[in-house]
């Protein structure tokens, strides 16, 4: 497969992460900065949407958002994730713990439960991934922490329970397979002793019933009986995953083998594997959940080839050429997200630490990508108009009607001079460079860079589309018809739908109106009458300018004692003086 010229930090899949995310970022628009849970990918927030999220959904975006910062060079999207993680931090509790729902306009906590499990696991995850990935160790002490007071208050004989965040006071003490995840977070930063006696907690567990259910209550040390099924999930395998790889300890193995057998013995189907429904008699349920394929699977897979190039040490690379120059990648130390998806920290330096103010979108134009074997280019484009025809209806000197059959874009109307019409039969194509978005109404924005473009490119451009696309020409009809006069009262055919010529529409009294609104129900009545329609839409640099501008939440302390050690390349100097070892330029000639 030809890749596009700047790869890594270019290509189509990158262009179409980037829209995606440009049609997110609308939920960050709030007053503290932390995310709504819903979006609407064309209008934004939904009207009346509940601006109370789970922690994990406010804390789960700084891997993807930073990853395509650092490879589209746009800091949009990992100072908004950021800052909505210092968002939480600031939030949390005197004591160190932080709820499971908060409301994201006034930052005020409607559900206090603290825990590790379902509604805050992958905002923890997220801090130790972010900063091994992103290389900010601010994250980290953040996590450390936190994971303090876990262990102060919710830390309960190598289990985890569920306690109030203002005091500490447990309120749930039952295990989630959710929180399963956890001994492998812990694995991250060293701490495999700790993660071994955990994950043998959990496994004794699987070893009970075949599965991990739900809820496990530690009480009775039965299934809670409302929450007893098994979806397939991947948390236990995954932490097992990495213990393995970290400790080549062969009880993980064994484990692994026991999760394999009983998922092949009691959740196999003709068609798949099946939700177990009740792991107490293995009852089965018709579903197949997305992430039993996107990550139990794979976790599963990996622990048993140890050699897979996931697993790469750091021996074995490739350089590419990229617009910064050479590069190496396939490393190893990929990082996974929460959806077991491997991101390469090695592509991300290659396109932001090696960048150099270099704008890669400037570089390599997305107008210059040519596949040769497969006759394929890569270009995005805004629109190409499709053959659709639009009719028209115009008076000519023979009072004749002509209906012509021209394309049409899909853009919102717009109005056009005659000079820049299009002539008949004539494809409009509209394309952009990687830097373009389209707004979340669906309309196109403003592209500068189209002019820039060279007349090599224009023409390499007009030879694709008028070999590759064929416009089909059709006869324009001529159709006789007697033009209606001023004072005609004659009626007039619409769509096959006789109405009269100059009958005017009737709108309805205020009084009517007033009835019609009493009978609707009172929720629909106070959403009718709120200011969502006159909400102004989001605006990405004004937001990201007001969150640097305001800096309401401060980084944390430890950020100011990694700045010598983050720097790209310290002096030698620098780096001796780290040790305690000051020498002048005279003793380092000798």
């Amino acid at each position: 497969m030809k890749l596009e010229p700047g790869w890594p930090c270019n290509g189509p899949l990158l262009r179409l992460a980037e829209d995606v995310a440009h049609r997110l970022i609308a939920a960050f628009d709030t007053t503290t900065g932390m995310p709504y849970g819903t979006i609407n990918l064309r209008s934004g927030v939904p009207p009346g949407e509940t601006s109370i999220t789970c922690t994990a959904g406010v804390g789960t975006f700084i891997i993807e958002f930073g990853t395509l910062s650092r490879l589209t060079g746009d800091p949009l999207y990992e100072e908004v994730a950021y800052n909505a993680l210092k968002a939480l931090y600031h939030h949390r509790s005197p004591i160190g713990l932080l709820g499971n729902h908060i409301d994201v306009m006034t930052g005020r906590w409607t559900a206090q439960d603290a825990g590790i499990g379902g509604g805050i696991d992958s905002y923890y995850e997220y801090l130790v991934k972010g900063a091994i990935l992103l290389e900010k160790p601010e994250l980290m002490s953040m996590f450390l922490e936190a994971r303090q007071s876990i262990e102060k208050y919710l830390k309960k004989d190598d289990w985890f329970v569920w306690a109030t965040m203002l005091r500490g006071h447990v309120t749930l003490p039952v295990f989630q397979s959710l929180e399963s995840y956890w001994p492998g977070l812990l694995s991250l930063i060293g701490e495999s002793d700790a993660a071994m006696r955990i994950i043998h907690n959990y496994h004794s567990v699987w070893r009970q019933y075949g599965f991990t259910p739900e809820v496990y209550n530690l009480g009775t040390g039965e299934a809670s009986s409302s929450r007893e099924s098994y979806p397939l999930r991947p948390e236990l395998i995954e932490s097992i995953m990495y213990l393995y790889r970290d400790t080549r300890d062969p009880i993980l193995l064994q484990m692994g083998e026991d999760i394999l057998r009983s998922i092949q013995h009691s959740a196999r189907t003709p068609c798949g594997y099946a939700t177990i429904k009740d792991v107490r008699d293995h009852r089965k349920e018709d579903r197949m959940e997305s992430f039993f394929l996107a990550e139990t699977t794979k976790y599963l897979y990996l622990l048993f080839d140890p050699d897979n190039f996931i697993h790469n040490p750091g021996v074995r690379g490739t350089v590419i050429d990229t617009p910064n120059g050479e590069c190496v990648v396939d490393l190893g130390g990929y990082i996974f997200n929460t959806e077991a998806h491997p991101i390469d920290p090695n592509m991300l330096y290659c396109c932001h630490e090696a960048r150099q103010g270099i704008n890669i979108s400037e570089v390599y134009s997305i107008y210059q990508i040519l596949e040769e074997e497969d006759n394929i280019k890569f270009m995005t484009m805004i629109e190409a108009n499709t053959n659709e025809t639009k009719i028209t209806q115009s008076n000519n000197n023979n009072n004749e009607s002509v209906i012509e059959n021209k394309t049409i874009d899909h853009t919102e109307p717009k109005e056009r001079s005659d000079e820049n019409e299009p002539e008949q039969n004539q494809v409009l194509i509209k394309t952009e460079s990687r830097t373009g978005y389209v707004n979340l109404d669906g309309t196109e924005r403003e592209n500068a860079n189209e002019s820039n473009l060279s007349d090599l490119v224009k023409e390499t451009i007009n030879k694709y589309y008028n070999d590759t696309i064929n416009v089909e020409t059709q006869e324009i009809v001529k159709l006789s018809v007697d033009e209606p006069t001023a004072g005609s009262s004659q009626t007039v055919e619409v769509d096959d739908i006789i109405v009269p010529e100059k009958s005017e529409v009737q709108l309805p009294s205020v009084t009517k109106t007033k009835e019609v609104m009493n009978m609707l129900p009172k929720v629909i009545q106070d959403f009718l009458n709120s200011d969502w329609k006159s909400k102004p839409k989001c605006e990405p640099q004004k937001m990201l300018e007001r969150i640097r501008r305001e800096q309401k939440y401060p980084d944390h302390p430890d950020v100011y004692k990694y700045e010598l050690l983050l720097t790209p390349a310290p002096s030698f100097l620098q780096r001796i003086s780290l040790a305690g070892e000051f020498l002048n330029k005279k003793q380092l000639e000798l």
